[in-house]
């Protein structure tokens, strides 16, 4: 659980609202027009010196610390409090020109230069030196610093070269694995290197795993993942560490929970922060981008606890590192906004405060755009400035969830590793057809890690979770004897933490809970589909079950596994687990979840009409409904309160129109 709240880190009157600002683009005249437009914007929290190392550290033991000490005090007497970043995101050129050994290297062995960002192994002890000394100089001069709020350790860790195989990596992997391991037997027990004669017999002959002419040990890869993550995690304990012999002011980093960054398994990292931050972009390559924003809010407040959570950066508009960058549509920024504080945010900021002219990012969108105050970007930013200020009675509530959603970045990296059943398998496609599900069945879900307590759950899913450990299994188990309604898909299940199948039919440690063993997968070619017996149809996959207890629901018609059971359900105490082997079309998804929370009794959230993303923030008898409508035809949702949105009263049907927010203080 964080250390410190939202609430901590400035005096706002609202829900925060907070921006990067990279002043060493900009002359001072321009500093001091952005003073005047953040105070009229109503910005409280500015990131900056995220990518300063270059400018307060221009040469070997050359330091100049005037541009970032007038821009502190700027801040300052402005009443803005400042999220400072340690400015070791991404080192300066004399860095890698001096030790080029730094530079990380791809699993073809070959370097990759500077002129990015994040040119640098995460192994290196020469990089870890030189950031060291950067962190201690920075955080002695500006730890008690009165408009100090927040410390931004590096920047999206692990965005770029969370994966390294030089030969700092293979040594810093190499320690890790006898940590892990102990011995060097253990280890082959672990790896299964006896398949293709692959055992070691020194760990000196262990490297990471680099390019090969054939398919790679998956155990290896699925460790070296592991490595991977926790390398990233140690930058970030070794700076916190430094800061917090100078300094009493909170630390974290931003988290990159979303669909395209897949590198760290924060459940490992989120103990370490004092405030849980999170960077967001909407994803345009994706079929549901607003689906995927609020599935990766819940994950956000999953590794926050249930807490009030940060989201560190967004954008206004367009991004630049997608395919087609396409700007948001009248509303949408709003929406976007909502949904994020509906689902545990209390604070949004925003990549950037002006939008750059030059450089690798100079058409992302920003909260001032290029076109200036005179456009109707810059008249926005003020308006959502007011609209946060307006949720302050929202700041500091919980969201109410009665559903968990297990996911494990273990299973994500596992499941797509290399000679996997089939390239169709997404995980991440399980997990949001999931939670998709949920929502439409007007669930609001909580996303927990495997193993988590489900005492409190009255419906589980449990998507394609590939690794499980036997303490994760019997967590399934309890919670369907205590009484909930658990839903376990295909792909659950299938390896245990080393990767090993486990004999005897799928899966093996859930067998007895499910009440039958999957014998075969069959899965199926990307164009095909299959059709059940209840009338339901699937796609991606298929399997031949025996069932040995459990009550067969439905069975395929048609495809490989023609005539097997395709869903089941097993009464078990108080509860039910039930199982399904196949990807349900998303309306046979939402009637599935909308059975089990039927059966489970489970508090729901509907509209009376049309199409709403409808979640409940509340404590004790302060209850806030965000009805939020992405459709274009208007919708309604019976509720009484005021709405902090439109400033107005309401009572009974309240008319969401199509596009827009409403954010109900409730009557009680």
């Amino acid at each position: 659980m964080p250390a410190a709240t939202v609430a901590d880190l400035v005096p706002t009157s609202g829900v925060l609202f907070g921006c990067d600002y990279n002043p060493e683009q900009w002359d001072r005249e321009t500093w001091r027009e952005d003073m005047v437009l953040m105070r009229e914007a109503g910005i409280d929290l500015v990131a900056i010196n995220i990518f300063g190392w270059s400018t307060i550290n221009p040469a070997p033991g050359v330091w100049d610390f005037a541009a970032l000490d007038e821009m502190m005090a700027l801040l300052h007497e402005n009443g803005i409090r400042v999220n400072l970043g340690t400015g070791t995101a991404s080192p300066p050129p004399w860095l890698s020109s001096t030790y080029p050994e730094t530079l990380p290297m791809a699993p073809d062995g070959t370097r990759r230069y500077p002129g990015g960002r994040q040119a640098f192994c995460p192994s290196s002890p020469i990089f870890r030196e030189h950031a060291a000394h950067l962190v201690e100089t920075v955080a002695e001069r500006y730890g008690a610093h009165p408009a100090l709020a927040l410390w931004h350790v590096s920047n999206e860790i692990g965005c770029h070269n969370a994966l390294c195989y030089c030969d700092e990596s293979a040594e810093a992997f190499r320690s890790w694995l006898q940590s892990r391991y102990g011995t060097i037997d253990a280890l082959n027990v672990a790896w299964g290197t006896n398949f293709w004669s692959q055992r070691y017999t020194d760990w000196a002959q262990i490297l990471p795993p680099r390019a090969t002419l054939s398919l790679r040990n998956p155990a290896q890869l699925l460790d070296f993942s592991r490595f991977s993550s926790d390398a990233g995690l140690e930058l970030y304990r070794a700076e916190a560490e430094i800061i917090r012999r100078h300094s009493s002011a909170p630390v974290t980093t931003n988290f990159m929970v979303t669909a395209h960054i897949r590198t760290q398994d924060y459940w490992t990292w989120a103990g370490e922060m004092d405030v849980v931050a999170n960077d967001h972009y909407l994803d345009r390559r994706l079929p549901d981008p607003a689906a995927e924003l609020s599935f990766a809010a819940d994950l956000t407040r999953g590794l926050a606890g249930g807490e009030p959570w940060l989201l560190m950066e967004t954008s206004t508009s367009a991004v630049n590192w997608q395919p087609h960058n396409l700007a948001k549509a009248p509303g949408e920024l709003v929406r976007n906004v909502a949904s994020h504080i509906a689902r545990g945010a209390d604070g949004i900021c925003f990549f950037q405060w002006r939008a750059s002219a030059q450089g690798a990012e100079k058409f992302h969108s920003a909260l001032l755009p290029h076109a200036g105050t005179d456009s109707a970007l810059w008249r926005q930013s003020v308006e959502l400035g007011a609209l946060l200020r307006r949720l302050a009675p929202v700041a500091g509530t919980r969201v109410a969830a009665s559903a968990a959603l297990l996911f494990s970045w273990e299973a994500w990296w596992a499941l797509e590793n290399e000679g996997r059943p089939s390239e169709a398998l997404s995980y991440l496609e399980q997990v949001h057809a999931a939670h998709n599900a949920l929502t439409a069945a007007g669930l609001t879900v909580d996303i927990v890690r495997p193993g988590a307590d489900l005492d409190a759950r009255s419906v589980v899913i449990v998507p394609a979770l590939h690794v499980l450990r036997a303490t994760e299994a019997q967590a399934i188990t309890d919670a369907a004897r205590g009484g909930a309604h658990v839903l376990v898909t295909f792909a659950t299940g299938t390896v245990d933490e080393n990767d090993r199948v486990g004999l005897g039919g799928y899966p093996a440690l859930l067998r007895e809970t499910l009440g039958l063993r999957v014998e075969e997968f069959a899965p199926l070619r990307p164009e095909d589909t299959v059709v059940l017996s209840n009338g339901s149809t699937g796609s991606v996959w298929s399997e031949r079950i025996t069932v040995t207890g459990a009550e067969v629901v439905a069975s395929f018609t048609t495809g490989p596994a023609a005539g097997g059971a395709a869903l089941t359900r097993n009464a078990l105490g108080a509860g039910a687990a039930w199982y399904v082997a196949t990807a349900l079309a998303p309306a046979d998804y939402a009637a599935l979840i909308d059975r089990l929370a039927t059966d489970a009794q489970a508090p729901r959230l509907r509209a009376s009409s049309g199409e709403l993303e409808l979640v409940r923030r509340e404590d004790g008898a302060r209850r806030f409904l965000f009805a939020i409508n992405h459709t274009d035809q208007d919708a309604t949702v019976h509720t009484s309160g005021h709405d902090l949105a439109t400033q107005e009263d309401v009572s009974g049907t309240v008319v969401v129109a199509a596009g827009t927010v409403r954010i109900i203080e409730e009557s009680a």
